[in-house]
């Protein structure tokens, strides 16, 4: 009893003060030394002893004057009945009930957290390690300070070892806290020890422990403050200008940043990913901006490497919460006026560009902390001394302990649902069989994903899930360049027009019909404005044909005519035509003569982009002609139905589709109804039946195949099946319908790789890669070396250009594995 009241007597009179002692007397078996303490003209000893709270020591021989002294003061506080010459009984209230461990931690700081506690410090363990009792409850604890750490101590086997400035940042902690009475606020835990803010009479220690230059801020801890932060960074900040103590070899970071580009507004035009927007600036140029110090969604490593083998693999769609952020951006920002402060540039590195990372503010929110606050993404754990981060690192530490604490969004232990998309986009058969419910639904709710070009839009149906692609109908807008043709006047503003209007907004279509290629056509309309009708309005389309069968014909025919006598645009050349008598003979010009390049050639069919048959047109006449007798020979002496036995890998005569006979070889015979053929002549497959096969006659028989099969060369395709329609739909139109060029580059395993060129010259694959469709084929072989180089520098520009397969970033195997971004 009444040993706590004892301890307190003293540190409340003495701890703090100055005081002055003598050595009174020593013992020789321990060489312990006792002295008399004065406190200005008290004997400390005599006043302990009067109030009870010590009692004298009793010597043998002949008491001293002080020892007498002490005597009296005992015999009047036991007279008094003060302190431990009280009853037994009384005395059972002066033992405390201390709670030496908390037995759970976690529920403490539940109960507790934010409360300030008034609390006595007991040691120090370093300048920012503490053990306290919180009062009145006397529970013991051990603090680390919120937001900083100091130099610590080591064990180098039994020896403690220091690191520099150690003892110093102890030292201080000591002299001003030690024994004193704080105020403690509990802000978090860490393995059991209890993390918090401790206030000195002058202030927050940790603070003054910055400003000396004894400590360091630490990211973490940080985030748990819960006021004053910024306090505690400019007091760092100040340590390391003056270069106090840890920070007397800091070198700052050089500033990459130009002071007039700083800060800035700007409209968000689009949303790249979830940690990149691009932006419009007052002079209509654009920015793309990344969110400093936020890591967006991404797949596990093992994920990474699995979704490399997806062929369907989408980052925005298959990446959980990759949508989700994308979605929470695109509402909040989407030509939305922010304002910008760039924190810091990244430089390019590996292979990456140049990044502006900026803190992005939409009146008083700073997005990036929404965004991590939503758990949509995380935050970077930049290196102790990397200043390449966020102004407002802590808030963005903040939000995401919020949101790991309400398990929300990536941090939620629950996996997040799959999306499954359907791509509808170029497949036919698919486009077919949604065509009829997008028909009847009316109009349904889309957005728009990408504008190719002024007519041609992606969007994307969250209620389907689906993506496709919507021509835009009635009207013909300007095309944009390529390398095979110029752009023509107007196609970029009428781009830029369509993406204003609607690029990555909410929209509705109405669906009429599907073209060839498995495309939707059909009328956009965003905020109650058809899309069609506006560019019509804005001379930056012409109405076309089609549109005469349509509902909006009559006011698309008006606004067209206005355009038109106003010379917006398009029509700022336009001339009346003159009426004539007589029409003139209109001669047509003969197709150009493809200059020779070995051979020249007219694709008969297509399996994918890097794989075709042709036929040579130096034996074209041949082929017309054996095909003319095949046809009268098998018309004068009909094939009896039936009859024929067909035999895998025999020859016949087949007929196809426009009820022609063709020269034929069988694959496999699956039943009489069911017969797998091969057209040797023209290199495409059919499945018929035994009625439409009949004997090839002799004559027929030893004439070669006229279909060749071939590769193209140097080209590697995309994984992504959507992809590798879109650059076969391009293919296509660019070798459709005219005759190529083609020169043998290399052979593997007998097969042909072939580079094939149009009438103007222009290489194919070369024009295809330039556009973004298709990637570079490394190969190792000298004499293609300066054919490989022009098809990088293309695959360069379009990679840097954001070009179709690089419209999400670099899909190279590299970036996959570090962002998940494969496809």
């Amino acid at each position: 009893p009444y040993a706590w009241e004892s301890r307190e007597f003293l540190r409340k009179k003495l701890i703090g003060r100055e005081v002055s002692f003598y050595i009174d007397y020593k013992v020789p078996s321990t060489g312990r030394e006792y002295a008399v303490v004065l406190f200005g003209q008290e004997n400390i000893a005599e006043v302990m002893v009067n109030e009870g709270l010590a009692s004298v020591r009793k010597a043998g021989g002949k008491a001293s004057e002080e020892q007498t002294k002490l005597t009296t003061a005992e015999d009047n506080a036991r007279a008094a009945k003060k302190g431990i010459h009280k009853e037994e009984e009384e005395s059972k209230d002066s033992i405390r009930n201390v709670q030496w461990n908390i037995s759970n931690p976690n529920r403490f700081l539940e109960q507790h957290k934010g409360k300030e506690f008034d609390a006595i410090i007991e040691h120090v363990r370093d300048g920012a390690t503490v053990r306290a009792i919180l009062l009145p409850d006397f529970c013991y604890i051990t603090l680390l300070m919120s937001g900083v750490k100091c130099p610590g101590f080591k064990r180098d086997n039994d020896k403690e070892v220091a690191d520099s400035y150690a003892e110093e940042a102890k030292f201080f902690t000591e002299s001003r806290i030690l024994q004193r009475e704080v105020k403690i606020t509990l802000e978090g835990i860490s393995n059991q020890n209890f993390i918090g803010t401790i206030h000195h009479p002058h202030g927050n220690i940790a603070e003054f422990l910055l400003r000396e230059g004894l400590a360091r801020c630490v990211d973490w801890s940080m985030a748990m403050i819960t006021s004053g932060r910024d306090k505690l960074r400019a007091a760092e900040k100040q340590a390391k200008e003056k270069h106090l103590r840890i920070w007397k070899s800091y070198k700052p970071t050089a500033s990459s940043v130009n002071a007039n580009e700083k800060e800035f507004s700007a409209k968000v035009i689009e949303i790249v990913s979830a940690d990149t927007i691009i932006v419009k600036l007052a002079d209509n140029t654009t920015k793309k901006i990344t969110f400093s110090s936020l890591r967006p969604p991404r797949l596990p490593p093992k994920d990474s490497e699995n979704a490399q083998d997806k062929k369907k693999f989408k980052a925005l769609y298959d990446i959980p919460y990759m949508l989700d952020a994308r979605e929470f951006l695109r509402k909040k920002l989407i030509h939305k006026k922010v304002r910008i402060t760039v924190d810091y540039i990244k430089p390019a590195n590996d292979g990456y560009p140049e990044k502006i990372c900026a803190t992005v503010m939409i009146g008083d929110i700073n997005v990036a902390e929404a965004l991590i606050g939503k758990g949509f993404a995380t935050v970077i754990r930049h290196r102790n001394d990397d200043e390449q981060r966020s102004l407002h690192y802590d808030d963005l530490f903040s939000a995401e302990m919020r949101a790991q604490k309400g398990s929300k969004g990536l941090h939620s232990k629950s996996e997040s649902a799959t999306r499954h998309i359907a791509n509808i986009s170029g497949d036919l058969t698919k486009a077919k069989q949604f065509l009829p419910f997008l028909q009847r639904a009316g109009r349904s709710a889309a957005i728009v994903e990408f504008v190719a070009n002024g007519s041609r839009l992606r969007v994307y149906i969250p209620k389907e899930t689906c993506l496709l692609t919507v021509l835009l109908a009635g009207i013909t807008c300007p095309r944009t360049k390529s390398q095979r043709n110029e752009a023509e006047p107007f196609s970029e503003e009428a781009l830029e027009h369509t993406k204003n209007l609607c690029m990555q907004r909410d929209v509705k279509i109405e669906v009429d019909s599907i073209d060839r290629a498995g495309n939707f056509i059909g009328w956009v309309f965003v905020d109650n404005t058809n899309i069609s009708i506006d560019l019509v309005k804005n001379g930056l389309a012409k109405m076309h044909a089609s549109a005469e069968k349509s509902k909006y014909y009559e006011e698309m025919r008006t606004v067209e005519d206005a355009a038109r006598n106003a010379k917006i645009k398009i029509w700022e050349n336009y001339v009346e035509p003159e009426q004539k008598e007589e029409e003139e003979d209109v001669i047509q010009e003969a197709p150009k003569e493809v200059k020779s390049r070995k051979k020249n050639i007219i694709v008969t069919e297509i399996l994918d982009v890097d794989h075709f048959y042709a036929q040579h047109v130096e034996t074209g006449p041949k082929l017309e002609n054996m095909m003319t007798k095949l046809r009268s020979d098998l018309t004068s002496n009909p094939p009896i139905p039936g009859s024929y036995k067909p035999q895998s890998g025999s020859l016949c005569a087949a007929m196809f589709e426009d009820d022609e006979w063709y020269r034929a070889k069988i694959e496999k015979v699956n039943s009489p109804s069911s017969i797998d053929v091969f057209y040797i002549d023209y290199g495409n497959k059919a499945t018929i039946s035994a009625t439409r096969l009949a004997p090839l006659p002799a004559a027929f028989q030893s004439v070669p195949p006229q279909a060749h099969e071939y590769h193209l060369a140097l080209i590697q395709l995309p994984s992504d099946e959507e992809d590798k329609r879109e650059a076969r739909e391009q293919f296509v139109d660019i070798i459709s319908q005219q005759q190529l060029g083609m020169e043998v580059e290399f052979r593997v395993q007998n097969q042909e790789h072939v580079s094939l060129y149009t009438s103007e010259q222009l290489n194919v694959a070369k024009e295809l890669i330039s556009k973004g469709y298709l990637q570079v084929q490394n190969r190792r072989d000298k004499r293609l070396a300066k054919l490989i180089t022009e098809f990088k520098e293309c695959e360069n520009i379009a990679r840097m250009d954001r070009l179709n397969i690089w419209r999400y970033g670099d899909i190279t195997p590299d970036d996959a594995k570090e962002f998940g971004y494969s496809k």
